[in-house]
């Protein structure tokens, strides 16, 4: 999801600039996470990452580029976690595996800060027409990978000829995403519970017998 030159180049860099850029990216993430994109400065990122405004400006020329560099890396870290449950979903079990694997890790922080794509989503979808395409393939392919899981539960039998993977795939994410965003305001889990539970009722009213 990272342009070809953007790739090219951080090819192109020696292993100490390599890391350079990766502890700079590292700092940005944790900081756009937790006070938001919007809020955070350039200044806050050199101070996070230790480095001088011209190391940092040699791996990016303004904001704009390292916005999309930590875009792209949170769609990696998060899509990487989603694979190792989805890839190999099968059964209904799976799928409540799932749900409470991602009520347990928000609950760590009692909901806030939301999902770590979402909340950029929310702030960058109006902003930055590249970003906004990241994380659209982003979560195009996170949905992929549940109605995938969903379709091996249909070829296996679980699910009922009659369900239509896709639709119900679509509608676990809204209520992911939707609870996410309850979840952080309220700094309560509870909300996120509630949607995937209802939207998890919904699958199972597709089970076969």
């Amino acid at each position: 999801m990272s342009r070809p030159e953007d790739a090219q180049a951080v090819r192109r860099l020696t292993p100490r600039g390599a890391a350079t850029r990766a502890r700079i990216v590292a700092a940005a993430l944790e900081l756009m996470y937790v006070k938001g994109v919007n809020a955070t400065t350039l200044d806050d990122v050199r101070a996070a990452s230790n480095t001088s405004k011209s190391q940092l400006y040699n791996h990016f020329a303004d904001k704009e580029q390292l916005v999309r560099a930590v875009v792209a890396a949170r769609a990696a870290q998060v899509l990487e976690r989603e694979r190792g449950y989805l890839q190999r979903l099968k059964s209904f079990q799976g799928l409540v595996r799932w749900r409470n694997a991602l009520v347990q890790r928000n609950a760590l922080q009692n909901g806030a800060y939301g999902c770590g794509l979402g909340s950029m989503a929310s702030e960058l979808a109006d902003q930055d027409e590249p970003a906004r395409s990241t994380l659209a393939e982003s979560f195009a392919e996170w949905e992929g990978l549940l109605a995938a899981g969903l379709r091996r539960m249909q070829d296996g039998g679980v699910l009922r000829r009659n369900a239509d993977p896709e639709r119900l795939a679509t509608g676990l994410m809204a209520a992911l995403q939707g609870g996410y965003l309850l979840a952080e305001t309220a700094h309560d889990i509870t909300p996120m519970e509630v949607a995937l539970d209802m939207a998890l009722d919904h699958v199972r009213s597709f089970l076969a017998s």
